[in-house]
């Protein structure tokens, strides 16, 4: 056995997604990493047909304009009613009930997100599964989870995905500061972290509609906080609120056309295509900024954008970016020797992420034989379907198991992301959902031999607690199920 085998299945599943039947192991694992650099497609048919922001958006924005419609019309309709006890109490008013049509218009979105959401799931997987450069579609998954998103805001639903295809995918290969603008102005970000709402109190239209006096609008500083705490500087980095909330007042104008809710809609204007980034002077806070102890003139979109070509060069970010990668490919508690080797290429290069790759590519603690990571249910789930020479995958399929598995794709709950560590995902009951889906693969995977195809999967690298207990299995069905569930599966 060649001296490298073992080296080549770390290759393959600790920065890969795992081997495929078929495939011919690296002979120069480092080398077979760095090629993937020129070889990966950021655009493959498969994300290329899925659904783009524009047309998600096109059909938000009809969403939207139809229950406008029908409010208008139950508003002209509707009966004068008494003023209620609580109106006069100071209690909250309840929300009138909505009307069947209004209802009919919700589900109708909901249908059409969940649609979009899980095509582009099925999308994602197949890309992955037709991919020659593993590692890459590792790093895409880092960085979605990195600027996370929520599907389960309705808005996000059908949107989620692109964020991935359109604003990451992209710059895997470039700038972070790239990357960082680019995802920052995508509508999903502005859309879930409120920023389509947040207004300018001393703006154009905060200061009309405070003059009208019947109704509150202010800064939304959601954006601004997970920008500076989640996408770059990191937590405890030494901001403070009052950079917070001066880092809101420069985003206010950041916004979306068409399908933007709230007192700055209409001041997106529609003329531009729905989901297009917008900057709105009329929702835009005057004055200068001063934020981590920088001026920022007064201006238009260039201020905000000014602060993020800031941050994201920040020696706090690369440490925050650095010590996030380690942990990823290096385990749960990254080691410093790591942490350091990527944070200096990242200051060194201003943020190449390339060069930051290659540091980790180079450091000898993430080459070490032991298992570091347990793989999420995502990684596992590509992990099986690419050991089983899976070419296509059904959208609601898909979608039906990663929520078995407890990590429904682009639904982490919060702007943190899923975890990554073991602890989120090696509990007794997760391990069972992934001995019962296992079980479920190989039923359908006909007949495989089990005891030929770990070696290919894991050269070098199969334990002999393994091999004995697929070869004392039962049936083949049983010995590629436990193949699936062994610990060189379910860990790298």
């Amino acid at each position: 056995m060649s001296a490298s085998a073992p080296l080549a299945s770390i290759a393959l599943n600790r920065f890969g997604l795992g081997a495929r039947p078929a495939q011919t192991s690296p002979s120069d694992p480092k080398r077979w990493l760095l090629d993937q650099f020129e070889q990966y497609d950021p655009r493959p048919d498969v994300i290329a047909e899925a659904p783009t922001s524009a047309g998600v958006s096109a059909e938000l924005a009809d969403y939207f304009r139809e229950l406008r419609t029908l409010r208008q019309q139950a508003t002209a309709t509707a009966m004068p009613m008494p003023m209620p006890a609580s109106a006069m109490t100071g209690m909250p008013l309840p929300k009138p009930p909505q009307t069947p049509e209004q209802r009919e218009a919700r589900q109708f979105a909901q249908r059409e997100g969940r649609v979009a959401y899980a095509g582009a799931v099925a999308a994602r997987a197949m890309a992955a599964l037709a991919s020659d450069a593993p590692f890459m579609e590792r790093l895409v998954y880092f960085w979605a989870n990195h600027f996370a998103v929520s599907a389960e805001k309705l808005p996000v639903v059908g949107l989620s995905g692109t964020l991935e295809f359109e604003a990451i995918r992209p710059h895997v290969t470039g700038k972070f500061g790239d990357m960082l603008v680019a995802v920052e102005r995508h509508p999903a970000m502005l859309i879930y972290l409120d920023q389509a709402v947040s207004v300018g109190p001393d703006s154009p239209l905060g200061t009309r509609i405070a003059a009208k006096g019947n109704r509150k609008v202010g800064l939304n500083e959601n954006f601004a906080r997970e920008i500076l705490e989640l996408h770059t500087l990191g937590v405890r980095s030494g901001y403070t609120q009052a950079d917070v909330t001066e880092f809101a007042r420069a985003m206010t104008g950041w916004t979306v056309a068409g399908i933007g809710q709230g007192p700055g809609a209409k001041a997106a204007g529609t003329d531009g295509v729905p989901g297009d980034f917008v900057f709105a002077d009329a929702l835009h806070e005057p004055g200068d900024r001063v934020i981590l102890g920088k001026r920022y003139p007064a201006g238009g979109v260039e201020q905000a954008q000014a602060v993020l070509a800031d941050v994201s060069v920040a020696p706090a970010t690369a440490r925050h970016i650095a010590t996030k990668l380690a942990r990823h490919f290096a385990g749960d508690t990254p080691p410093p020797a790591t942490v350091r080797r990527l944070e200096a290429a990242f200051l060194s290069s201003g943020g190449d992420l390339p060069t930051v790759y290659r540091a980790l590519i180079d450091s000898p603690e993430v080459w070490v034989a032991q298992s570091l990571k347990f793989r999420t249910p995502w990684e596992w789930t590509l992990g099986c379907y690419r050991a089983l020479g899976t070419k296509d995958v059904q959208p609601q399929a898909i979608v039906g198991l990663l929520q078995q598995l407890g990590q429904p794709t682009w639904k982490p709950g919060q702007p943190v992301g899923y975890d990554d560590v073991a602890g989120s995902w090696a509990g007794p009951d997760a391990i069972l959902r992934r001995v019962e889906a296992a079980e479920r693969f190989a039923q359908r995977a006909g007949p495989v031999d089990a005891r030929a195809l770990a070696p290919k999967l894991f050269p070098g690298s199969v334990s002999p607690a393994t091999e004995q207990a697929i070869a004392r299995a039962e049936s083949p069905g049983q010995a590629l199920a436990l193949m699936l569930v062994s610990p060189e599966m379910m860990r790298r």
